[in-house]
């Protein structure tokens, strides 16, 4: 099984959109995935692309990506932000989660980057069994806050 890992392009799109929805199932909030292909490839491929990603590819597949963007902290500088991490059920446990993860980190490194940061749920055991494996930091104290769209229009 020939697993490659390469910067998604805008034909790639549709099956990322797939897995997002998969991703949405599996942490329970399928409802919650509003986006549209149309939008989805704007934000990505448009007049100004707000994120990049990467795409597992294996045998003609995508079977996972890594969707990121860079975000700034006053306190830290520039961050990427990892926004979606995924691999398709049935191919968990064959190392394509360890190959796109660190070429995640290997672009914050040769960015010169300041930080990685990314949610994870707290039931979610697996990921947080994975992330553990890199000794990342989970940190206390903070609530994520979010106003909807029809909060921001109201």
């Amino acid at each position: 099984m020939g697993i490659s890992i390469r910067f998604a392009v805008q034909e790639d799109c549709e099956r990322m959109l797939e897995l997002i929805h998969e991703l949405a199932l599996y942490e329970k909030a399928p409802e919650e995935v509003t986006v549209s292909l149309a939008d989805f490839i704007a934000a990505g491929f448009g007049d100004k692309p707000v994120w990049k990603a990467f795409v597992a590819v294996c045998d003609g597949n995508i079977e996972g990506f890594a969707l990121y963007y860079i975000r700034y902290s006053t306190w830290k500088g520039c961050r990427l932000y990892l926004e979606d991490f995924i691999v398709t059920e049935k191919m968990r446990g064959q190392g394509i989660g360890k190959l796109l993860f660190e070429r995640t980190i290997e672009e914050a490194k040769t960015n010169n980057y300041k930080g990685m940061v990314w949610q994870v749920l707290d039931w979610n055991q697996p990921a947080i069994n994975f992330y553990n494996k890199y000794e990342a930091s989970f940190e206390d104290g903070w609530l994520n806050v979010a106003l909807s769209e029809k909060q921001i229009q109201a």
